[in-house]
């Protein structure tokens, strides 16, 4: 049976005067077609709340780039309307580059290689990673929700911002005692919960926010760079929070030590990242026959693991945090978390990892929309093919330093 009342409720949130039943029974029909499936099963009512909600997120998007055009291409600093938070974006002009490392690069990676050529749109990333003054007002919240993240519908849905997925309620201090504010990264959170930050603070600002690329982020760090570092390799601490004897008890406060090129702080160490990408560890290998530089690739995920993340972390020796270093998220994140089925927010045991922002110039269609925001939660992870860890793909090279 349809919830209609729900429906039209995030219409009037939204200032649409509604659909028809005829309209909004074609959408109904389309999403069920599409047939995502959510932890649990597939939840038809949840999805076509979820696609009106982003129908009308990208329709405000567009109406504000359009109204902006004539706009400067910079940096800026933006404000989450819920919280009066700041966070700061370096404008990141696009361009062609080598993706990978290099074959005679030391402590590399197979599957960092071969090197390609990729063509990147501008867009603009976040200065530092997302803090928790940042993520935890949108973590934290006085709404009742579901394990999946959605009110109960039959519920007064309140504000729109509140109808939007976030995490439940978490089952520990997330920060683990190494610090909360504006200066310490955000972290522990799975790939779905960092996307749906994403599409929260979007709904809110009116400008498109989503995870980057791989091959974004990799462009980002090395800012021009093409070794192994966005610095040169005797100096990496005093871009990077590493660990070359991974005795660190915990990051530290972003910013602490010097930014790359492009103005990016904290690009290599301190926590990894998320990217968009599902891992693939041949993707470059299909991508070598190339004749001309390939525009704005991405790994469209299939699976909940793995995922990729990037810049390696506080707990990490050097040439774990090397610019073209893939690292991809594996069920072993998650060993502590006590719930069953394990929570589709939280990571406990990636007490390294984080996120950060990043604003695409061009504003993709509807559908790309929707899976960037929602494709960490589209898949039963019973259906997932893990990493074979006899491949020789995946073994640490014999010159890398412990």
């Amino acid at each position: 049976m349809r919830n209609w009342s729900a429906i039209l409720f995030a219409f009037a949130l939204l200032g649409c005067e509604g659909e028809t039943e005829n309209q909004t029974a074609k959408t109904e029909d389309a999403a069920l077609l599409y047939n995502w499936r959510f932890r649990g099963g597939l939840i038809p009512s949840v999805e076509l709340n979820e696609r009106e909600m982003i129908r009308k997120i990208r329709e405000a998007i567009l109406a504000k780039k359009a109204k902006n055009e004539a706009a400067a291409f910079k940096g800026y600093t933006g404000t989450i309307p819920e919280t009066g938070v700041d966070f700061e974006m370096i404008a990141i002009d696009g361009g062609t580059f080598l993706m990978g490392s290099d074959e005679n690069e030391p402590d590399r990676f197979e599957d960092e290689g071969p090197q390609h050529k990729v063509r990147v749109s501008p867009f603009w990333m976040g200065k530092f990673e997302v803090s928790w003054a940042e993520y935890q007002p949108y973590m934290i919240t006085n709404v009742s929700r579901h394990p999946n993240g959605y009110r109960d519908t039959k519920q007064n849905l309140g504000r729109l911002v509140d109808w939007t997925s976030s995490p439940s309620t978490p089952y520990m201090e997330m920060s683990f005692g190494m610090g909360i504010g504006r200066r310490f990264p955000a972290i522990c959170m799975t790939h779905h919960a960092a996307s749906k930050y994403c599409q929260w603070l979007s709904m809110q600002t009116g400008d498109f926010y989503r995870l980057p690329t791989e091959a974004e982020w990799e462009y980002a760090c090395r800012a021009g760079t093409t070794g192994a570092f966005s610095c040169p390799p005797d100096e990496i601490e005093d871009y990077a929070v590493i660990d070359p004897e991974q005795i660190r008890d915990g990051y530290v406060k972003m910013g602490s030590r010097k930014p790359n090129q492009w103005g990016l702080y904290d690009m290599h160490g301190n926590v990894m990242e998320w990217t968009m990408d599902g891992y693939d560890a041949r993707a470059y290998e299909e991508r070598s026959g190339a004749t001309e530089p390939i525009d704005d690739p991405w790994v469209r995920p299939t699976q909940r693991y793995p995922r990729v993340a990037r810049g390696g972390s506080w707990y990490d020796p050097a040439y774990e945090c090397r610019s073209a270093r893939r690292i991809f998220s594996d069920t072993s994140w998650q060993i502590q978390d006590p719930q069953l089925p394990k929570s589709i927010w939280y990571l406990t045991d990636a007490q390294w990892l984080g996120f950060r922002l990043v604003r695409s110039d061009e504003i993709p269609s509807e559908e790309d929309m929707f899976e960037m925001w929602n494709s960490g939660n589209m898949h039963y992870k019973d259906t997932d093919v893990l990493p074979n860890w006899d491949d020789p793909i995946y073994k640490i090279p014999v010159e890398a330093n412990p």
